[in-house]
């Protein structure tokens, strides 16, 4: 068995960022405050597929290049290869509860250089 509370863990950023509850050993868990103006990276991930649940405020995600707006309750999995940059446009923070499966020991993290309003070519 394995306990914990979001209370005993750190965001990256401080306040903000990822925050996660268990690396391994078969997913990895955690929640995602992005705060209004900030965006996370365009990467997507060899093996792992990522999910989101969303728990307060919402968010543009490009998926691929396309923008799909979230919002509380919604829940969206991006599939390995799928690229996914989050740029939180709303003036309210975005919370997300993410989760990476199967779990990788090995980075699995493929960062593009890729921003919104750039024409997106899908790399094999």
């Amino acid at each position: 068995m394995y306990l914990t509370n979001e209370s005993e863990h750190d965001y990256r950023f401080g306040e903000y960022g990822p925050k996660y509850l268990t690396n391994g050993p078969r997913v990895h868990f955690g929640i995602v405050v992005i705060t209004p103006g900030e965006a996370h990276p365009c990467h997507k991930h060899k093996t792992q597929e990522e999910s989101f649940f969303v728990l307060e405020g919402e968010c543009a995600v490009y998926v691929d290049g396309e923008r799909v707006l979230i919002k509380q309750g919604d829940y969206l999995r991006c599939e390995p290869g799928e690229s996914h940059l989050f740029r939180n446009e709303s003036d309210k923070d975005f919370k997300s509860v993410f989760v990476k499966a199967p779990y990788s020991a090995e980075k699995d993290s493929v960062y593009i250089d890729w921003q919104p309003g750039q024409p997106f070519l899908k790399e094999e």
